[in-house]
């Protein structure tokens, strides 16, 4: 009788010979990750190797380099950061900053949600036949209408308010995002036509373009589906969430740089004030 053994198209392990709970070679789709990888390989290389199957040509591991640095750290002003902060300034554990994090970043308003639905907006823009007018390409990316391809795990979910990378509460697109279009801008014809026309498609939409859409348009190009790239997403914010959280945790309450909240109906106020 044959000894049960786990299977995986990702990854297998070859045990040493006088230990099967030891890894003796470990390989990832068929490379040699300690043998091989290991002094050779960037991390975006093993992240796009795990996510996708394939070693990534130059071109796709220098686009997402570029894309981890300019996703690594969206400051204490975003929301996700926020949350990892207050995890920090409370002394939790590590993790539960983390999943703090994760919890608010994973939202359809600038977070991971935000790159799944602009992703999907995407695949539906380079479906478009080729001679297609650009009215027609920026009607598929500002839709905002529940999408034909919503099924029974997206339920939870409400309806989007706004066109899946733009931001709703300014009509302004930030130079940084700029910056890092113009950069990005080589990772293939999402990013590319998105950089000629953003003007165009903010004009129309009469709200500014985010760093959600620029990733969502890099991710698209780099050959990502829409879960691959909210997944990826989530993990390449999380090293400023981390930093910031710890910087809070050794900071303390007193330093806490957000401003008082003014609540109108403070309980501890209630029956005080005529």
């Amino acid at each position: 009788m044959s000894e049960p053994t786990l299977h995986s198209t990702i990854w297998q392990e070859t045990p040493e010979p006088d230990n099967p709970f030891a890894t003796q070679v470990a390989r990832c789709h068929g490379y040699d990750v300690y043998g091989q990888m290991l002094g050779q390989a960037r991390w975006v290389d093993m992240v796009y190797l795990l996510l996708t199957g394939q070693a990534p040509a130059p071109l796709q591991a220098r686009v997402l380099e570029t894309l981890a640095v300019a996703l690594a750290n969206p400051g204490p002003r975003d929301p996700m950061v926020h949350a990892a902060m207050c995890a920090g300034i409370g002394g939790t554990p590590a993790a539960a900053g983390l999943m703090a994090a994760l919890a608010v970043g994973a939202g359809q308003s600038g977070g991971a949600r935000d790159v799944y639905l602009a992703m999907h907006a995407w695949q539906g823009a380079r479906a478009l036949p080729a001679d297609a007018p650009l009215s027609q390409w920026l009607e598929t990316l500002l839709a905002v209408h529940a999408p034909a391809w919503l099924g029974p795990r997206d339920a939870g979910w409400p309806t989007a308010e706004h066109p899946a990378g733009l931001d709703p509460h300014s009509p302004v697109t930030a130079t940084i995002v700029r910056q890092s279009l113009a950069l990005l801008s080589e990772a293939g014809p999402c990013t590319q036509r998105l950089h000629e026309h953003i003007d165009t498609l903010c004009a129309q939409a009469g709200m500014g373009l985010t760093l959600v859409a620029v990733a969502a348009a890099v991710m698209t190009d780099l050959g990502l589906s829409p879960a691959q790239g909210e997944m990826l997403h989530l993990l390449l914010r999380l090293p400023g969430a981390a930093a910031h959280a710890l910087e809070q945790a050794s900071q303390g309450f007193k330093r806490f740089p957000y401003p008082p909240v003014n609540l109108l109906d403070d309980p501890l106020h209630q029956g005080t004030t005529s």
